[in-house]
């Protein structure tokens, strides 16, 4: 289980939404745990991801103390691989996010050839992760299932709120946040990539999906729900 299992929507909307963790034990007593997290890390970058993170510094996109909230427009919303790879240096649980099937398939393929020694999950829909273990020609160990929102359903924000918050597993995205981002790209005062953007530097961990979120916040712009 991951903390992107809560990720909200139906099994369609996950159709550019793909993470593949690599997990250390927890002992940390591989000396070599560092270097392998490193070699997946650099192997993801072959097949494009749109976003690398690890949980101890974020993703490739991240926020900072030393800047004021009007700074993040005027930044570069270019994503630095290399600084989270060159961030890590202490064995933490690594992320690759992947916006289209064939991508996710060849890495996953690729990671089961390189053989680390680590607990790989892959985070999508059942078909999708089903589909890239038939690629690397690998059975399904096990599968998690969130169960969704109880209670009283009719007091959560609607389904685009909830979709852009819940990418960040750790909860780091508020959902007034998010709304204040699609409220912001129906006005056009921000386009759909500035907004993805803006929601992708405040999750801890790097998970966020920023394709996805801009698909939903362009989605946002003429289908109000």
């Amino acid at each position: 289980m991951t903390n992107t299992l809560h990720r909200f929507g139906d099994s369609e909307s996950f159709r550019d939404d793909f993470i593949v963790f690599a997990i250390p034990s927890k002992s940390n007593k591989d000396p070599n745990a560092l270097p392998k997290l490193h070699r997946f890390m650099e192997i993801a970058m072959e097949y494009k991801p749109v976003n690398l993170g690890e949980t101890r510094h974020g993703g490739a996109l991240r926020s900072s103390k030393n800047l004021s909230p009007l700074s993040h427009w005027k930044r570069d919303m270019k994503p630095d691989f290399q600084a989270v790879i060159k961030g890590l240096t202490i064995p933490t649980t690594c992320a690759a996010v992947f916006d289209n099937l064939p991508a996710a398939e060849q890495f996953v393929k690729r990671i089961k050839e390189e053989n680390l020694g680590m607990s790989i999950n892959i985070s999508t829909s059942i078909e999708g992760a089903e589909s890239c273990c038939n690629y690397a020609c690998i059975d399904r160990h096990s599968v998690g299932y969130s169960l969704g929102f109880e209670g009283k359903t009719e007091k959560i924000p609607n389904s685009q709120v909830t979709t852009l918050s819940t990418m960040c597993g750790h909860g780091m995205i508020s959902h007034s946040l998010a709304k204040k981002m699609i409220d912001f790209v129906k006005e056009n005062r921000r386009s759909p990539e500035q907004a993805a953007a803006y929601l992708s530097r405040f999750c801890s961990c790097g998970i966020f999906n920023p394709s996805r979120a801009k698909r939903i916040l362009e989605d946002a712009r003429t289908n109000s729900k």
